[in-house]
């Protein structure tokens, strides 16, 4: 069994209504406004329907691909109710996921080799406290962990960094601002293979105003790591905030033109109103959305899953009509 099957399994029932609040009014009220009283699908509600989208941070591509396989898939079946609409929305929105999902890791340490993970994001986005929040549950689920900062460009991000280690009660390796961040992820490695670590987890600086540079580093990092641990690193994480609605998406291709990032991680969905950017995210850029960050605390990081993330959206039991 892969460690995430084992460790979050009870994900798949988690409500998670409460911390997606303001996303789930935003669009949950938009769209209902263009579908009660609906039994049918005609050009008044696509447009309303079209808009809703649009507005709810969803992104003007990916709206029109619901938007065409919602109509296309009514022209197939009847449907005669508004409840059926919904329900067909929901599908559709679903769908976007097909193909795109994470795959599953088993973390062994079979070898005396460590499950290595690079994460990458701008300044801002969440990145240290999902670091923080990662080596927590691998310790909670009896791992042992090691966190690299080689993010040496920010004099506070080791420090922030210090502050999650030591929260979650791991150990942590660092330098000073200015250090050469694959000396610090070569130091990283070197002492996890020493103590048998099972995961070890290494920050990167997010310098996207400086693309080129960035590239070299994040590459002498792969390389660095390589050479201790061929294949490595298992996962890189790119880390988005939420918040920032299409920027986001943005984010997303920049970081994927100089990296070849497995998995994302979308932050700060408990305060903002534009979650629907995750839709857009997934569908624009194929890459699997891995974890969602839905506050500040050490647990608030849960692994993903499409349909409890639609259904927590869409709240069939209230209608908005005015």
């Amino acid at each position: 069994m892969g460690i995430f099957s084992k460790l979050f399994s009870t994900n798949k029932e988690q409500d998670i209504s409460n911390p997606l609040q303001n996303t789930k009014q935003s669009l949950w009220k938009r769209i209902s406004k263009a579908i009660i009283g609906k039994s049918s699908i005609d050009q008044t509600l696509l447009d309303n329907l079209e808009e809703a989208l649009i507005q709810s941070d969803i992104g003007v591509e990916t709206t029109i691909e619901i938007i065409r396989q919602f109509e296309a898939a009514a022209q197939k079946e009847k449907y005669t109710s508004t409840e059926d609409l919904i329900n067909l929305l929901k599908k559709v929105m679903e769908d976007l996921f097909n193909g795109i999902e994470y795959s599953e890791q088993k973390i062994a340490n079979d070898n005396n080799t460590p499950y290595i993970i690079l994460v990458v994001g701008v300044n801002g986005v969440g990145k240290t406290t999902t670091i923080g929040k990662l080596a927590n549950f691998y310790k909670k689920n009896n791992l042992s962990v090691l966190i690299g900062a080689a993010d040496t460009f920010r004099a506070a991000a080791t420090d922030q960094l210090s502050v999650w280690a030591e929260r979650a009660g791991v150990p942590i390796i660092k330098q000073g601002m200015g250090a050469d961040p694959s000396a610090v992820a070569f130091d990283t490695i070197q002492s996890a293979l020493a103590k048998n670590i099972d995961v070890v987890i290494i920050d990167t600086a997010g310098r996207l105003h400086n693309k080129p540079h960035l590239m070299d580093e994040l590459n002498k990092i792969k390389r660095v790591i390589q050479k201790k641990i061929p294949n490595s690193p298992n996962e890189v994480l790119l880390v988005l905030d939420g918040s920032t609605g299409q920027n986001a998406i943005e984010q997303a291709k920049q970081f994927s033109s100089v990296t070849n990032v497995t998995d994302l991680v979308i932050t700060k969905l408990d305060g903002t109103a534009k979650g629907g950017v995750v839709l857009g995210i997934v569908h624009q850029l194929k890459i699997p959305i891995k974890y969602l960050g839905i506050g500040e605390k050490m647990d608030d990081l849960i692994l993903f899953n499409k349909s409890n993330f639609i259904n927590s959206l869409i709240n069939q039991g209230v209608f908005y009509s005015e």
